[in-house]
């Protein structure tokens, strides 16, 4: 049985190493923790990877690089900027923690999606950037991101 979200949303050490995002793979959010408060989760995100390519459902795309201790997330398109996490195994889960630029703190608790396995690639076009994993997909465009299940 897997372990509730909440138990997953223990920070590690300060400064602890990471690892780096799988090269393929479909995710799920479980969760968010802001500032170091509970684990809650209020809509659908998926975040898909197919090599160095990524998109997320809430509206961005890019390339991903890893500098040996954190992943860094480079937005190609869709909301603008880069992120970074450091992220680690709990079992099946990835759980990702990092500062965002105003100070705040997040983790997150990424579950990985069924039907990941199939043709997986990145398309993209003056204007959008769109991922493919298996049954997965997430459009990216200037407007939003878009998650389909095929």
């Amino acid at each position: 049985m897997p372990e509730p979200a909440a138990a997953l949303a223990t920070p590690p050490a300060a400064g602890g190493p990471g690892i780096a995002v799988p090269e393929r793979g479909a995710w799920l959010r479980r969760g968010i923790s802001r500032n170091g408060g509970p684990l809650v989760e209020d809509r659908e995100v998926v975040w898909l990877q197919a090599g160095p390519y990524f998109a997320d459902s809430r509206g961005f795309a890019g390339v991903t690089s890893f500098d040996g201790s954190r992943v860094h997330f480079h937005h190609l398109e869709g909301e603008p900027g880069e992120d970074t996490g450091t992220f680690r195994w709990e079992g099946a889960h990835l759980i990702e923690w990092g500062t965002n630029t105003d100070g705040s703190t997040f983790l997150e608790v990424w579950t990985p999606l069924p039907a990941d396995d199939g043709d997986a690639g990145s398309w993209a076009g003056t204007g959008y950037h769109v991922v493919r994993v298996g049954r997965h997909l997430v459009h990216v465009d200037s407007r939003a991101g878009t998650y389909w299940r095929t």
